[in-house]
């Protein structure tokens, strides 16, 4: 007769990384410019000095002061064309411009905690997915155990 218990559990690769420590995670800056040319790491560091610096609310106020030092000049001009060219380059880039790489530092930092967290959850899940399979495989061994009992009380056919 064939054994009863015939399923073999195998562990997924990804299960095997997770469990080995060598899973994580991605995050905003897990994308940076790994294993490039030397140029290209450079350009990507000055690109994030840059960003780094730009992307605060004192550059925004900054910003704003530089703008507002052409505003009379602006005014006094007269000028609907001059004015709304004040407006939208001197104003809106230079002001804009800092005030949203902070928001997307935020989203990016809002980004990050949601992908530790979901990690964790799936994490979480994986422990118990291995419980199960202890607990399944514990109640292999009792049945197949059971099963070899009855197989020794039953009468073998002639």
């Amino acid at each position: 007769m064939p054994d009863i218990i015939s399923y073999r559990h195998f562990i997924h690769p990804r299960t095997k990384a997770v469990l080995g420590g060598e899973a994580r995670p991605t995050k905003v800056n897990d994308h940076r410019v790994q294993g490039k040319s030397g140029f290209a790491r450079f350009n990507a560091k000055v690109g994030l000095m840059i960003t780094l610096g730009v992307g605060t609310m004192i550059c925004a106020y900054i910003f704003a002061i530089i703008a507002l030092i052409s505003l009379p000049s602006a005014i006094k001009s007269h000028n609907l064309t001059i004015i709304i060219a004040w407006i939208s380059s001197n104003f809106l880039q230079l002001v804009l411009l800092p005030v949203i790489i902070v928001g997307q530092n935020i989203q990016a930092a809002a980004s990050d905690k949601r992908a530790e967290d979901t990690y964790k959850d799936a994490e979480a899940v994986l422990h118990e997915a291995i419980e199960i399979q202890k607990h399944l495989a514990a109640q292999d061994e009792a049945i197949t155990e059971v099963v070899d009992k009855l197989r020794g009380l039953s009468p073998s056919p002639a």
